[in-house]
């Protein structure tokens, strides 16, 4: 379905953040944003826990947000969260209320992905994107480093490190000197050695800095004439000095400086001194495409079928060496019972089968680690793989059924939800059983309904007398739902 109208939202560390934007002629004009200082990662408990203050920002911000989508389709809308979210233990049960709050689903989404859909935003802002930019984006709980030209990543980290967990760890109640600076920049600079070597390998034109770290800095250098034009290591320098002087962000008299900045001003300051030195660089300048924007081009994509999931099963499909004529079969009969008993799965860009469909093309791909369990091998792959373009709950979702699709039932039974999940770990097992000869035999003839507590798969008696191994197979399929509680019915018709 196309849209006029999409937006983000972004749950970062620091801030949450929504951005609407109109489409025009696959291009995406900014129409308006709200940001709320949420300090998310604040809120983190030594045991990393969200703890209730912060959540309550956060659950606030996104009820705010909601007023603002009300008249937003759900597929219009996509909300991702970063760092905090990855880290905290609690974050499943934050998420709950904050999609309650929001009226729509959010993805916590990985590092790499982060870094993939920041680079995204920033080279749809470019003057030059044909030159090879370094893409640096400061966030409150993690860094990402981004090397690409044009519209493709080339080289994608994200560290753990950020201007909200550095300014509570290394300046507590806001305190600066010289001994906290020191160590706070020496930590960073031990952080960036892990990838300070490849990323020069790789070289860049130009550095950049996007989202509120750098704009902050960039506002603070600029408006107080130590900078003419982005950021500058001397222009730094100069701020670190006023800092240590002042003894206190909250002392600091500076133009341009917020005051929700304030309490996160050290840490990010600290960590682009770092990135300065590290990756000697004299000159930093500044996008204002970021994550939020990034999030909304993928969308674009994705309503153009130019969706980077796609791409990524079939570069996974390559990299294991997945037999496609195999896949590609159990795809087919998967999505025929699906059909069946949903009838909606076949509209286009229905979740579900696209869901099923990528289980049914990747089912296959723990078997380059071993044939024996190679479904455990599948699941785990998927499950903790870069995958550029899946969330986190994307990716889970996908191992859930990939570890479900042959074996004990029994390990499916944490699924969390009703029919979707079992309909399809139901519609993915019979496709794999009935595929087990590997050949273009045809099948017989199949008819899949629900039951009161389960499935019926009618089939052809005729067909099924040739095959009395997957006769045999189906009654242990039987057997795997009754062991769960559920049912599996085998008809044949006369």
């Amino acid at each position: 379905m196309a849209y006029e109208l999409i937006a983000a939202v972004d749950l970062g560390s620091n801030s949450f953040r929504l951005q609407v934007g109109r489409i025009v002629a696959n291009q995406i004009y900014p129409l308006d944003g709200l940001k709320e200082s949420v300090r998310l990662a604040a809120g983190l408990t030594a045991d990393k826990r969200l703890d209730a203050a912060a959540q309550r920002r956060g659950l606030d911000a996104l009820a705010r947000f909601a007023e603002r989508l009300r008249d937003f389709d759900a597929g219009a809308v996509r909300a991702v969260a970063t760092n905090t979210l990855r880290v905290a233990k609690n974050a499943e049960q934050f998420l709950e209320k904050a999609e309650a709050a929001l009226g729509f689903p959010i993805e916590v989404i990985a590092g790499r992905e982060e870094a993939r859909l920041i680079y995204l935003g920033v080279a749809h802002t470019l003057a030059r994107p044909e030159t090879r930019q370094m893409v640096v984006d400061i966030g409150g709980g993690s860094t990402e480093f981004i090397i690409g030209q044009n519209l493709d990543p080339i080289r994608l980290e994200s560290l753990y490190m950020g201007c909200v967990s550095f300014s509570l760890r290394f300046f507590p109640d806001g305190r600066v000197d010289k001994y906290a600076f020191r160590e706070a920049e020496l930590a960073a600079r031990r952080e960036l050695q892990a990838i300070v070597h490849q990323f020069r390998e790789s070289g860049w034109d130009e550095a950049i800095g996007s989202s509120g770290t750098a704009k902050a800095l960039v506002d603070l250098l600029e408006l107080n004439g130590w900078s003419d034009h982005g950021l500058t290591r001397d222009g730094l320098e100069k701020l670190r000095g006023e800092l240590l002087r002042a003894g206190n962000a909250a002392r600091l008299k500076l133009q341009g400086l917020r005051p929700d900045r304030i309490p996160v001003l050290p840490g990010g300051l600290v960590i682009m001194s770092a990135i300065f030195k590290e990756f000697g660089l004299e000159r930093m300048a500044f996008s204002e495409g970021a994550l939020r924007l990034g999030v909304l081009y993928d969308q674009l994509g994705r309503y153009h079928h130019d969706d980077l999931r796609e791409a990524t099963v079939n570069r996974f499909m390559q990299r294991y060496d997945v037999d496609r004529r195999q896949a590609a079969r159990v795809g087919h009969t998967a999505i025929g019972l699906l059909g069946q008993l949903v009838p909606a799965s076949r509209e286009a860009g229905n979740t579900d089968s696209q869901f099923l469909v990528w289980a049914a093309r990747l089912h296959e791909v723990g078997i380059s680690v071993a044939h024996s369990s190679y479904h455990k091998h599948s699941a785990y792959i998927l499950g903790n793989a870069d995958m550029p373009g899946f969330s986190r709950r994307d990716q889970a979702r996908l191992s859930r059924l990939v570890l479900a699709h042959r074996g004990k039932l029994e390990r499916a039974q944490p699924l969390r939800g009703e029919a979707p999940e079992w309909t399809l770990i139901f519609c993915l097992r019979a496709a794999v059983l009935l595929h087990r000869s590997r050949d273009d035999q045809p099948l017989p003839a199949l008819a899949a309904s629900f039951t009161r507590s389960g499935f019926q798969l009618t089939l052809g008696s005729r067909g099924l007398d040739d095959l009395p191994l997957t006769a045999a197979a189906l009654e242990d399929e039987a057997q795997q739902w009754s062991g769960i509680g559920g049912e599996l019915r085998i008809n044949r018709n006369a």
